[in-house]
């Protein structure tokens, strides 16, 4: 019986302590906490920008890098400085990481010296170092399943494989994005997926992110080696870096086709960083040159400009997202031309009506959208979208709310809004005619005339209406002046995949993998990422509730991650945040940049003076945040100088102002 009880507490101390954990995993991070976060303390000890961070596992540990070559190992729980040591690099630190299950004891570092170092932290030595790569390291990833491996991504274009159980202190390629992208390409970010360590994304230059299966590699060249033809080919015979299936690719579906406009105006696009969700299903990627990025790795999407809506049977049974009866289903169809319009018969869900607090929301959104105020009317209306996801009437007027705001990738968020509408209420009126819109802005200008003929077959009463007119004019002028550039259209593939005036540099198997890419979740939007390629953006809360990133203004960004609306904004460095890593368990935030010091942030007591830290007029920042990305280059120098330019503080950004100059309501009001 004795024994029989003492099982019984250590089981119920074991249930306790699980629970409790559980718990506080689980609330660690909420949205009172998120809104009284501010900064807790400053560790000063390094003598350069602080370019990374790290968290060891329990995270009673802290691991910052800086380009005064130095690694200093905190205790961030009581701002102590428990170890620095010179890490023998000769250039700025990049990356700085924990080798798993080595008791804290190992570190290990990336460098623009182009070495990557294995320290011993209990003797301050460095152990391994590794010279292999032939440019700057921007990243090192671990993988709690594979403890003596890492790997690295350097701007020679290749990730790298270590393992230090090894006898020769080198290291093996992994993967060589040089023989996909050509020699200019380089690799500037990676990480392993948490759940499933078979999988390692990448960022490198361009737009596009790339998740590949490292057991399927390791098997292909294993087999390679056994075959016993393994040394002969063929004339003809082409051997593949990476078997078939092994990587998939993501990107915004936007971006390809933006990519040449942005080489025009020397604005880069590159993966500055990747994460993984806690639980593996998600990626989130940090797109210099643009946005912040999420993409659902479980239920993937194809990007929606290949998408199209099946006609609508007639124009009188629903319009606008309103009362519906028996119509025609658009399904969403897929074809790798671009829009091809087909017949077909399906029943339509009657819409639902809106509870009373949602129709509320919806009205303080049509409000602000009166006002002019765009981004409080999308935050609005995706407040309510959340709670009512099937209701075709809110996708719709954020369509149009995207459509007046005009920052980079709206137009392609209020086409995505279209179709999500039409795919609810197949005649969805203003759906249809934004649908062409976008499509048009999006420079589809032959999907668009077929999209608005479309219209005006399924609404003939518009057909002639000053909006309908004033597009068909935009559309022809634009089809007319392409056609002395129509050698442009010739043997370049699909528009979306010509992303490069180097299309020799581009492989056949890249090619085809970009074409079979898949499209993004969610995008946030209001910071920065134009002057630093190694600025971070993170998922912060156990179960992802919410998404951090820095900012080229000095300011980090808190958006919730379902809603994507924009929450708290924090200056956290004189200059530029560059690094966020959230800590394990607790809502505890570390952050570095330019500045020579680590910041930790946390919720402040509510009996604590208002925090200066916070930025109030969140709107106004991210404002010129999407002017600035959108400035000359020499604008954005001059600026920085502390020169007032008059084109970066007036009008909108990224598009035309007369889009809807000359239109009627069918598009400008909301529902």
């Amino acid at each position: 019986s004795v024994l029989f009880a003492v099982v019984s507490v250590v089981l119920l101390c074991f249930v306790q302590e699980r629970g409790a954990l559980g718990f506080e995993r689980h609330y660690h991070v909420t949205d009172p906490f998120i809104r009284r976060l501010g900064l807790e303390a400053e560790l000063q000890g390094h003598s350069g920008c602080v370019n990374c961070l790290e968290w060891n596992e329990k995270g009673d540990l802290l691991a910052s890098g800086s380009d005064d070559q130095h690694t200093i190992v905190w205790d961030p729980l009581h701002h102590k400085k428990l170890l620095s040591m010179h890490t023998g690099h000769t250039a700025n630190i990049f990356s700085v990481k924990f080798l798993p299950h080595s008791g804290d004891r190992i570190l290990i570092t990336g460098a623009a010296d182009s070495k990557v170092h294995v320290h011993d932290l209990t003797v301050k030595e460095t152990i391994h170092m590794f010279g292999d790569h032939t440019n700057r390291v921007k990243r090192i990833a671990t993988a709690p399943m594979w403890p003596n491996t890492f790997w690295s991504a350097a701007e020679d274009g290749l990730i790298r494989q270590y393992d230090l159980r090894e006898n020769s202190k080198r290291s093996e390629v992994l993967i060589d994005l040089t023989e996909y992208c050509g020699q200019l390409v380089e690799a500037k970010c990676l990480t392993v997926n948490p759940q499933d360590n078979n999988y390692l994304a990448v960022g490198a230059s361009g737009p596009f992110v790339r998740l590949y299966d490292i057991r399927m590699i390791h098997n292909h060249r294993k087999s390679m080696k056994q075959s016993p033809s393994a040394g002969v080919h063929t004339f003809c015979d082409r051997q593949k870096p990476l078997p078939d299936g092994a990587a998939q690719y993501y990107v915004a579906g936007h971006l390809p086709v933006k990519l040449p406009d942005y080489n025009n105006r020397l604005r880069v696009l590159v993966a500055t960083y990747v994460t993984f969700s806690p639980d593996g299903t998600e990626l989130l990627v940090n797109m210099g040159g643009e946005q912040v990025y999420l993409f659902d790795l479980t239920y993937k999407q194809r990007p929606y400009t290949f998408l199209l809506p099946k006609k609508c049977h007639t124009s009188g049974e629903v319009q606008n997202g309103k009362t519906s009866t028996n119509g025609v289903s658009n399904g969403i169809h897929l074809h790798s031309n671009g829009f091809r319009l087909s017949e077909g018969r399906a029943h339509v869900s009657p819409q639902v009506e809106l509870p009373p607090y949602l129709e509320r929301i919806k009205q303080q959104a049509n409000e602000a959208f009166a006002c002019q105020l765009w981004t409080q009317a999308i935050q609005l209306y995706s407040k309510a979208v959340q709670k009512a996801p099937n209701n075709a009437m809110l996708y719709g007027n954020r369509a149009a709310a995207y459509m007046k705001r005009k920052w980079d990738g709206d137009h392609y968020d209020a086409l995505r809004d279209c179709l999500k509408a039409i795919s609810l209420n197949p005649c969805h009126l203003k759906a249809h005619f934004r649908l062409a819109r976008c499509l048009f802005e999006l420079k589809y200008v032959a999907e668009a005339l077929e999209c608005l003929d479309d219209f005006k077959g399924k609404f003939p009463e518009q057909a002639h209406s000053s909006a309908c007119d004033a597009l068909d004019r935009d559309i022809n002028a634009a089809l007319f002046s392409k056609s002395d550039n129509a050698e442009d259209k010739k043997g370049g593939g699909p528009i979306r995949l010509r992303a490069t005036g180097r299309k020799d540099s581009i492989s056949e198997d890249e090619m085809v993998l970009r074409e079979r890419s898949y499209d993004y979740k969610f995008r946030y939007c209001g910071h920065c990422n134009t002057t630093t390629d190694i600025k971070e953006a993170n998922f912060f809360g156990s179960n992802a509730q919410y998404i951090v990133s820095g900012s080229d203004d000095g300011s980090f960004f808190i958006w919730e991650k379902e809603t994507t609306n924009l929450v708290r904004v924090l200056q956290g460095d004189e200059s530029i945040v560059n690094c966020l890593q959230p800590h394990p368990s607790y809502c505890f935030l570390a952050t570095s940049g330019i500045d020579p010091v680590v910041r930790l942030w946390n919720p402040r007591p509510e009996s604590e003076t208002l925090n200066g830290r916070v930025v109030v007029d969140m709107e106004g920042a991210s404002q010129a945040n999407q002017r600035r990305m959108n400035a000359d280059p020499l604008e954005v120098m001059l600026l920085n100088m502390g020169y007032r330019i008059t084109g970066l503080t007036s009008g909108g950004a990224g598009g035309s102002d007369d889009e809807d100059s000359s239109e009627g309501q069918v598009q400008c009001r909301p529902s």
